[in-house]
């Protein structure tokens, strides 16, 4: 059994349960996933299948990245993950698609989340800000943010503006809600990380979690 599974976000619906509850959920193209590798406690020092997903062109792929390829007899690839497999029932070429979850299962999913650009603290830090209102001249800025005598400077981690999101994110406890083998879909119970399109990491909850 393998850990997990690469796959596309394609956005967010709602479907119901069978009893009659809305629930919001993301669809999420799990696979089809190529196995290029197999890694073994013997020459690596532990157990896990290298996955590859979402078809690219040959010209695009350098020599020694095709040869890697060519070797495991799998077409090119834009993404390669590796997950932790007990090395049963897993073999190099094997296709692996979105049949590999159930219905029910609860899965960890790890994606890189929406890039925001430079933000404020109101927005990065959710700070309250000053009045807006009655001549004050303090409104969105940061406040104080330490002595000037001592110690002369600004401590490490202090939450101060800057880059916000395109950070790495897993999210944990995610039901899979519903499964359409037939089109590579699972329909995931809320909501996971990065935009529409964004490449994710599907762990099963069982195996560990994804990692961040």
């Amino acid at each position: 059994m393998i850990a997990g599974l690469l796959g596309r976000k394609l956005g967010m619906t709602q479907v119901y349960s069978e009893q009659g509850k809305l629930i919001p959920v993301t669809v999420v193209e799990a696979g089809p996933c190529r196995v290029v590798q197999l890694k073994t406690e013997q020459t690596d020092g532990y157990r896990a299948a290298q996955l590859s997903f979402g078809p690219k062109k040959e010209r695009r792929v350098s020599k020694p990245v095709l040869g890697h390829f060519k070797k495991a007899n799998v077409p090119p690839a834009y993404h390669l993950r590796e997950f932790a497999t007990d090395g049963q029932d897993v073999a190099v070429g094997q296709t692996i698609t979105a049949g590999a979850f159930r219905k029910g299962e609860w899965v960890c999913v790890t994606g890189t989340s929406k890039g925001k650009g430079f933000a404020g603290v109101m927005k990065r830090h959710h700070f309250s800000g000053g009045p807006a209102t009655h001549g004050s001249m303090f409104h969105r800025q940061p406040g104080s943010i330490g002595s000037s005598s001592f110690p002369s400077r600004v401590f490490k981690n202090k939450r101060l503006p800057g880059h916000m999101g395109a950070e790495r994110v897993t999210v944990q406890g995610v039901q899979v809600v519903e499964i359409r083998e037939d089109e590579n879909l699972l329909f995931l119970c809320g909501a996971i990380p990065g935009p529409t399109g964004a490449i994710v990491e599907i762990w099963r909850a069982s195996a560990g979690g994804g990692r961040s």
